[in-house]
């Protein structure tokens, strides 16, 4: 089956949380914010090479992010989008869904509803049982428990405690990454929910 990127197996993804994911965020009183500028959009070590070795491991990746910035007016929606240019001109994602309203909001987007995952688990044909959900905060373990994801919750001890426990605890999306090629690839539609702490 063909993505938009290449050859991929049917029915598996591993969404990506973008900010303390991806790229860096931004730690003030120990609670993350997106980078404010282009420029300050950098990758965390290890994280763009984890998601080619997926990509090439047959898995779509769905970057899914919340952007409350740009309700607030504190950010501009065009400076969010050029972010997301660099991702795609990297060839490193399929599709980025992008929730930008703030929670007073009330939308059926922002995580931790699974709003994103759904749709683009409609749009795609994924199975989210088959899939993964790997993100910094526990927004993103609730929303990807929610849409029926195994779920890795990367720990940057952030002074934020989860409401959710993860299936499995790492220390960054490499090693989220690592997991799912080498020991949990291979697992059938209900993988279970075996592992803790892997770090």
């Amino acid at each position: 089956v063909s993505s938009p990127h290449g050859e991929h197996e049917v029915g598996r993804a591993v969404f990506l949380d973008r900010d303390g994911t991806i790229n860096r965020s931004v730690v003030r009183g120990g609670k993350p914010y997106p980078p404010p500028t282009v420029e300050e959009f950098e990758f965390l070590p290890g994280a763009e090479e984890a998601i080619r070795a997926l990509r090439e491991a047959g898995f779509l990746i769905i970057v899914v992010t919340n952007q409350p910035d740009v309700a607030s007016g504190v950010q501009r929606r065009e400076v969010v989008e050029a972010m997301h240019e660099k991702l795609r001109a990297l060839g490193l994602c399929d599709d980025i869904k992008v929730c930008y309203h703030s929670a007073e909001d009330g939308c059926d987007c922002r995580k931790p509803k699974p709003g994103m995952l759904i749709e683009a688990a409609s749009t795609w044909q994924i199975d989210p049982r088959r899939s993964f959900m790997v993100g910094d905060r526990w927004r993103d373990v609730e929303a990807g428990k929610a849409a029926g994801c195994y779920t890795f919750f990367i720990d940057h001890k952030y002074q934020e405690g989860l409401t959710e426990s993860p299936d499995a605890v790492v220390g960054s999306l490499e090693e989220a990454g690592r997991v799912i090629r080498e020991e949990l690839h291979l697992r059938g539609t209900d993988m279970g929910h075996e592992i803790v702490d892997i770090k």
